[in-house]
């Protein structure tokens, strides 16, 4: 064929992208050498293909090409020739086949961030279903508290602070005598310090005789501040101390933040 033909053929579209088999790719790099106008049209084809892959899928596609423009060997370096006419419909199908490969990993790439957004809002919902049960948890079990703390069969008792040590301390004591039950809510009282805990203290006047009611401590507490205690010898008055972690077998008086007689 001569260079017009080879031109028109379409095989150097195919050729510079590695398509064409061996026997007339080895027809074509003898074309290239014999002929200038062949190799002007396949470094047109070159330049033109990189192009677009360098347009469409940067990252991927110029590295494709780079390798395919690598693997052409045995072309002589002659002097160019006028500039041909493309053959555009070969170029157009390659080009639309880079754009079909463009828009798959597009695609893929949105499929991946829709796939993440769900997960993160499946987590949140969790996250919220489980914050709203303990919402409501917390809610049913203070409605609970103050049905009990409203009942006749529960008497209120407020422990002033010790002038001493805590004046404007205070705490609330629930108590029902009956079932030896007590609730006692603390939100008068300061945060106790690193270290210390407070301790809840039935006491007997005469002769002073206290006995340890429990600590102030999450595991007897009912609602927030708000702590319960059971099986405590009858009370003529209630004190609250500040001992170290764990308790005291006695009460420390230095530390008496509140003290209150119980008169029924």
């Amino acid at each position: 064929m001569n260079p017009e033909e080879i031109i028109a053929s379409g095989n150097l579209e195919m050729y510079v992208c590695g398509a064409l088999p061996k026997e007339e790719a080895f027809e074509i790099e003898e074309a290239i050498a014999t002929y200038p106008e062949v190799k002007r049209e396949i470094e047109l084809i070159e330049e033109s293909l990189v192009l677009l892959a360098e347009t469409v899928a940067p990252p991927v596609q110029a590295m494709t090409w780079t390798h395919i423009l690598n693997s052409i060997r045995n072309i002589n370096t002659t002097e160019t020739s006028k500039v041909r006419t493309l053959n555009w419909p070969a170029i157009t199908g390659w080009a639309a086949a880079i754009l079909f490969m463009g828009g798959i990993m597009w695609m893929l790439k949105q499929t991946n961030d829709l796939n993440n957004s769900l997960q993160i809002t499946t987590t949140e919902n969790t996250v919220l279903k489980e914050e709203k049960t303990t919402v409501d948890n917390q809610l049913a079990e203070n409605s609970q508290i103050l049905e009990v703390l409203r009942s006749k069969d529960y008497q209120a008792f407020t422990l002033p602070g010790n002038q001493a040590v805590a004046p404007e301390a205070f705490a609330k004591v629930y108590l029902n005598k009956t079932e030896n039950v007590a609730y006692i809510d603390i939100k008068g009282l300061p945060a106790p310090p690193r270290g210390k805990v407070y301790q809840v203290w039935s006491l007997k006047m005469e002769p002073l005789t206290p006995t340890s009611v429990g600590l102030i401590s999450a595991e007897n507490e009912t609602s927030k501040g708000i702590y319960k205690f059971i099986n405590f010898p009858d009370p003529e008055a209630f004190g609250i101390t500040l001992e170290p972690e764990g308790g005291s077998e006695t009460p420390t008086l230095s530390q008496l933040y509140t003290l209150g007689m119980i008169t029924i």
